[in-house]
């Protein structure tokens, strides 16, 4: 948080920003004082409409040249979409100075450099490219785009039903009007969705933010000649000063740390957009409904129909989603509980797995437990002559000789190093015995590791369980035991029990 306040601080104190601010103050300043001359306000408004459009392509430009990639081709974009509004405003503003009627509602020029200019953002925002994602989550996200666009058709379409209701002029201007709200609608379900867009959060606010002024503004057009109250004008010009200030933000962010200015954010894994949609559809219905049955009500009620099977798609998405992350849940947990008790180059049960297997084989009543410890000797020397990649390969083939020596419902382990275990349940000190001369005659058996034999030569220690045993005396048990018979060197077992040691 400690960050932000600097770049906050150099927002504020921008000159350019600043100088958007006054600009914008100086019109509205125009605005007011002829109010009353439609002529002088409507020539003020386009005047002061295409030093904005240089800097709104000056800005973008200057952003495209601190990205990179796809990001870069979305500012580059924005700086010919500036330099086409300049165009368009140029001409209208010098049209506006010449005899006729003119209102804030722009002639052919304007209008196809503005409506070219538009198409291009929708393009470039449809061609970013997303973050990299599985089907359905790309499919969850089209299904939530669709519902928004398809509730702002409906509101199009209640507005546009009638179009008796409007001169010509303002049916233009209301048919403008709605396609720029649905434009602003999708910009903003690309800048909140996907998780990937081209700007920064803060620079992408003020730009949908014109989006939506643009289309209020447009809808309050003034007829040619009419009298209309300045503030009309002022936020017919306000989109102006909303989509200048997001390149300049989006610039002074780069400039600060282009990481956190380009990179991509976490996608939130739901969306309350698509169940908004559903409102407005709902809400457009209560506004027909008083007028009966007509054209209008039939597009809203097929609108709603469409809105509600996007967003039972949408659920059906979801669930799809939740059951395959329940399934990666339950592989993560498996595999962690068994990272947690297992030794991951042996296989084998690791340390504390072992203990917690003893000490529940000694709980049972009437117990007859037994351990071994099996040490093996010389195994310093293979990893200091061969490497501890053949170190390695000879503790996986002792972990392979000991799961066929022992019975099935044996637990061999690795407590580390070259030490391992094997706990014997139900299993009397006789028997224990002959599992460690199994053990020993699996371990003559020479391993070839990178074409040399290698013979792992071990000491193992027996211990049977006593009355009153628990998991650290048995195991110490078969701890004297082992370091017994490695002390004399036989390469054999030694059985331990409370009376007496002996070699077998």
């Amino acid at each position: 948080m400690a960050d932000s306040v600097p770049v906050v601080a150099r927002l504020r104190r921008d000159p350019v920003l600043a100088a958007f601010v006054a600009w914008t103050g100086l019109a509205a300043l125009l605005f007011f004082l002829l109010d009353g001359h439609a002529a002088g306000q409507v020539r003020v408004f386009w005047a002061f409409q295409s030093p904005m459009d240089l800097m709104l392509a000056f800005c973008s430009w200057r952003v495209a040249r601190l990205a990179t990639g796809a990001v870069r081709r979305f500012w580059l974009v924005l700086t010919a979409v500036g330099l086409l509004f300049t165009v368009g405003d140029t001409s209208q503003a010098i049209l506006s100075f010449t005899p006729g009627e003119w209102t804030t509602t722009g002639g052919p020029v304007q209008t196809a450099c503005f409506g070219i200019g538009l198409t291009a953002v929708v393009v470039a925002m449809l061609a970013h490219p997303h973050p990299t994602r599985s089907g359905r989550e790309r499919l969850g996200f089209w299904l939530d785009s669709a519902t928004v666009l398809t509730a702002g058709g409906v509101v199009a379409w209640c507005l546009l039903a009638t179009p008796g209701e409007y001169s010509q002029p303002q049916l233009l201007a209301v048919i403008a009007a709605t396609g720029v709200s649905i434009t602003a609608a999708f910009a903003a379900i690309k800048m909140i969705l996907s998780g990937n867009a081209p700007m920064h959060t803060a620079a992408a606010i003020p730009m949908i933010g014109s989006a939506a002024a643009m289309a209020v503004g447009m809808s309050l057009a003034p007829q040619a000649g009419s009298v209309v109250p300045p503030v009309v004008y002022l936020v017919g010009f306000l989109p102006t000063l909303l989509i200048n200030s997001g390149p300049r933000i989006q610039f002074l962010l780069a400039g600060a740390d282009r990481t956190t200015a380009f990179g991509q954010r976490r996608r939130k894994p739901y969306s309350l957009l698509p169940y908004a949609a559903m409102v407005v559809a709902f809400g457009a219905l209560i506004v027909v409904l008083p007028a009966g049955v007509t054209t209008r009500l039939w597009g809203v009620v097929a609108g709603l129909v469409l809105i509600c099977g996007l967003v039972a798609g949408r659920q059906l998405v979801a669930f799809h989603d939740n059951s395959a992350l329940i399934d990666r849940l339950r592989e993560h947990e498996t595999r962690l509980r068994h990272q947690a008790n297992f030794d991951g180059l042996t296989g084998l049960a690791n340390r504390t797995h072992f203990h917690d297997q003893v000490a529940h084989a000694l709980a049972a009543p009437s117990a007859r437990v037994s351990v071994l410890l099996v040490d093996l000797d010389g195994f310093k020397a293979v990893n200091d002559t061969m490497g501890h990649a053949a170190g390695d390969a000879l503790l996986t083939a002792v972990a392979d000789r000991l799961r066929t020596a022992i019975r099935a419902g044996d637990l061999a382990a690795r407590l580390g190093g070259d030490e391992f275990a094997v706990l014997l349940p139900d299993c009397v000190a006789p028997e224990a015995s002959r599992t460690a001369e199994r053990i020993l005659a699996a371990l003559t058996v020479p391993e070839q590791i990178d074409g040399i034999p290698v013979r792992a030569a071990a000491s193992i220690g027996v211990a049977a369980a006593t009355p009153g045993s628990d998991v650290t005396s048995l195991l110490r048990d078969a701890d004297v035991a082992m370091y017994t018979a490695k002390r004399r060197g036989t390469n054999t077992w030694l059985r331990h029990d409370p009376t007496m040691t002996h070699a077998s």
